[in-house]
């Protein structure tokens, strides 16, 4: 109910009558009185008139439910939301949703992770009312083999949403980082559930540094924020109901096409590493090669010296910039 009064509100740019309110929402005068309120003690600025009705004035840089749902333009993603203060983690929330009732697109998100996560499980910061710290649920009817290319769809659609509301340069550090410039803004974790030949649910946990002012001494070279790229501060909603409407695009097209062929362009024009020298490293072992693009399968592809082409599978190993990260 709060979320539709709200939608309504922010479709108007002048005064929405209570009537008007009652009779699109079929709901009496008190339960949109009581809505309002409830919005208002969200932090949202609300002016009411006599005989004119409610106006939007402002809102406030939340990521409760109402407020990404009032901005998502999808038709399946982020249509169950379960919004936390403070959380261990959202991928194993929707872990533990999951196991109960899998609901295409449902999304856990907070405002703060206490047992945040990366790849190898890695510790990830997430402090409080800085970041969006949100995991979903998809399950794609493909073999378990081919869900770790659901990860690269992720991340095109991350960086897709990033430059459209910022205008910042986004670019892929393969397989799903994002960065900007030669510092890292996004990590993407993906776990799965899966029979032998059936996939159960995938889990897509994403973590954005968005209105960070800092980080710590150890990460300040490796790290920055959506703010201290472009100077001002971001509205979270807008960043996760973007990436929902290009997620929702990308992921469908990797579903009827069983690869990445219809996305691999867009993935490639993204990519930081293309054309450039890298190290490739396992275990103690670096070697040195170019990368060139990636295949439908989401590997990378690289050459060496003599121009002979290899196939780089996501996991196996760790992709390096010859002079740092990227």
């Amino acid at each position: 109910m709060r979320e539709h009064v709200l939608a309504m509100l922010k479709e108007s740019d002048d005064f929405v009558s209570g009537q008007e309110l009652c009779g699109k929402l079929s709901v009496s005068r008190t339960a949109i009185w009581k809505a309002i309120n409830s919005l208002k003690e969200a932090g949202y600025v609300i002016e009411a008139v006599r005989n004119r009705g409610y106006r939007l004035v402002s809102c406030p840089d939340v990521l409760l439910s109402d407020e990404i749902q009032s901005r998502l333009e999808t038709k399946w993603f982020g249509r169950k939301i379960s919004y936390f203060d403070v959380i261990d983690s959202t991928n194993s929330e929707i872990k533990r949703q999951a196991e109960k009732e899998f609901i295409p697109g449902m999304l856990a998100i907070a405002e703060k992770q206490t047992l945040g996560r990366g790849r190898k499980e890695r510790h990830w910061e997430s402090p409080a009312k800085t970041g969006i710290w949100m995991s979903f649920a998809v399950k794609p009817d493909l073999p378990p083999y081919k869900a770790s290319m659901i990860t690269l769809v992720t991340a095109l659609a991350v960086a897709k949403a990033i430059k459209d509301v910022t205008g910042l340069n986004t670019e892929i550090k393969w397989p799903n980082d994002i960065v900007i410039g030669s510092r890292k803004v996004v990590g993407i974790l993906t776990e799965m559930s899966a029979e032998m030949t059936t996939i159960n649910y995938v889990v897509i946990g994403i973590g954005i540094n968005v209105n960070m002012e800092s980080f710590p001494a150890e990460l300040e070279d490796k790290a920055t924020s959506l703010y201290i790229a472009g100077g001002t501060k971001v509205r979270r909603s807008s960043i996760v109901a973007k990436f929902g409407k290009y997620f929702e695009k990308y992921y469908e097209i990797f579903c009827k096409d069983g690869n990445l062929s219809g996305i691999k362009d867009e993935y490639e024009k993204l990519l930081v590493n293309r054309n450039k020298e890298v190290y490739i490293i396992e275990g103690d072992s670096r070697i040195k090669r170019v990368a060139i693009g990636i295949d439908t399968d989401g590997e990378l592809l690289v050459k060496d010296d003599n121009g002979n082409i290899e196939k780089i599978m996501a996991g196996e190993v760790s992709i390096r910039g010859i002079y740092g990260y990227v």
